[in-house]
């Protein structure tokens, strides 16, 4: 007598997953399934704008159109700040602290670069003139304390009668995507409760322009990126303090660059952000290292949760040039036709758009990440996922403003169309706020948890 074949014991349910139904009780459990699917938490994804998202993104669009795009050449040739562009901005409100906080103050995360997007899909060069302050009162926010903010962000940005810029002063010429090389140091003096500080620093943007200078200093020597502070040094109130060498680039023009140099620039001790007591504190913490304690960057923690608003400003470019090129090439006949009407450009024009929306899908779901702490919770953080967004749409804004070049062919490269323009303006997002090849080491150290060099 043969034995039955085991019969296998019956899986478990999974949970809230009802039982096969027979056909007549289909639209029944639809309905169930639907009351039950419609309560708070099943519908929070989206991809839409709220009303009050997309008036403020037609507001920051109509000032591109109307005022930055008729002057982008002018600006671009002259190779200077566009004053009168930042006062008219102000004058509006789309400049200075007001407008800095009604854009960060969204749970969504997605209004900062949504009217960054807009802003640079006018110009790049201008756009960065009206947003590179905002580099300085961001660190002047994230580091300092609340009598440092009344004090010091109402003077980054001036008033729309007197509109001024501020600089964060990082990179120099030895230190910029490895920020333990900073060599420019802050010393203490005890007799005169005052920092001294002395350096050079490199590609500032609005960098011996600027009213305030945030500037990244050594204290401590020994302690690598762990003995860096923050300061704040007026330059009107100061001694010491010159522009260097103002850089003329390949794009971004119409935003001032330059080196700065520090020469015993004395500030009051109360000018190192978060306070002095704080810093002391946390230096000798640094100076004691615990147990299983792990050396942590935190400038990389911040920058992981900034660098889609510089994704944003490359999609801006992008859309830019894409759009151009589209008109052009409905519009440019060859052999009788559109151009348009050859696959080889057709297809072009589609992956520029496809590549412009995938781009901007990273840029917003770090954008939403990173606004995880005004809603109450956690950033969380696992792919590096604000690198990804800066990497793929820096390098999409390379290569959508390259394509648009070769759709109009030889009149991409000249300077009567703007395409010319907005490629070499596109270049950068592969190199500052952290080159492709950083984004690539930091998303790869995230994926595998090792320390790849």
């Amino acid at each position: 007598m043969t034995e039955s074949p085991a019969v296998p014991a019956p899986a478990a349910s999974a949970p809230d997953v009802p039982a096969p139904v027979v056909s007549a009780d289909v639209m029944a459990l639809a309905g169930e399934l639907a009351a039950e699917r419609s309560k708070p938490g099943w519908s929070t994804f989206s991809l839409g704008l709220n009303e009050d998202q997309l008036e403020l993104q037609r507001w920051a669009h109509d000032f591109a159109e109307t005022v930055i795009r008729p002057a982008a050449s002018e600006w671009d040739e002259r190779e200077t700040t566009p004053w009168p562009v930042i006062q008219e901005a102000a004058k509006i409100g789309l400049y200075g602290l007001d407008a800095n906080i009604n854009l960060f103050i969204d749970p969504s995360g997605l209004l900062m670069p949504v009217v960054q997007e807009e802003l640079f899909w006018g110009d790049a060069g201008i756009g960065m003139s009206l947003v590179g302050t905002g580099l300085a009162s961001s660190a002047i926010f994230s580091n300092g304390t609340p009598e440092q903010w009344s004090e010091w962000l109402p003077r980054c940005y001036g008033t729309p009668d007197d509109v001024v810029v501020a600089a964060f002063c990082s990179s120099e010429p030895g230190a910029g995507s490895d920020v333990s090389a900073i060599r420019t140091r802050a010393t203490y003096d005890e007799k005169t409760d005052e920092w001294v500080i002395n350096g050079q620093k490199a590609w500032a943007t609005n960098g011996g322009i600027a009213d305030i200078h945030v500037v990244v200093a050594t204290v401590d020597p020994s302690l690598g990126t762990k003995g860096q502070a923050a300061f704040v040094v007026p330059r009107t109130e100061v001694k010491g303090l010159e522009q260097g060498t103002k850089l003329r680039k390949h794009g971004l023009r119409a935003s001032h660059t330059a080196d700065v140099f520090f020469d015993n620039v004395r500030i009051p001790a109360g000018n190192v952000l978060g306070g002095k007591e704080k810093l002391d504190a946390r230096l000798a913490k640094a100076r004691e290292p615990q147990p299983g304690d792990r050396a942590r960057n935190a400038s990389m923690a911040t920058f992981e949760m900034t660098r889609h608003i510089v994704g944003a400003q490359a999609i801006g470019i992008a859309r830019a040039a894409y759009e151009f090129a589209l008109e052009y090439a409905k519009g440019r006949e060859q052999f009788g036709r559109p151009i348009i009407d050859n696959q080889g450009i057709a297809f072009k024009l589609a992956d520029m758009a496809m590549e412009i929306d995938a781009a901007r899908l990273l840029v917003w779901r770090a954008a939403n990440m990173s606004a995880a702490l005004m809603r109450g919770e956690t950033p969380n953080y696992r792919t590096g996922e604000g690198s990804m967004a800066k990497l793929k749409a820096g390098e999409v804004a390379v290569k959508v403003t390259e394509e648009a070049i070769q759709i109009l062919g030889g009149n991409g490269y000249t300077r009567e169309y703007p395409v010319e323009r907005m490629h070499r303006d596109a270049k950068i997002y592969t190199i500052f706020e952290g080159t492709s090849e950083i984004q690539r080491l930091v998303i790869s150290r995230a994926i595998s948890g090792m320390r790849i060099r």
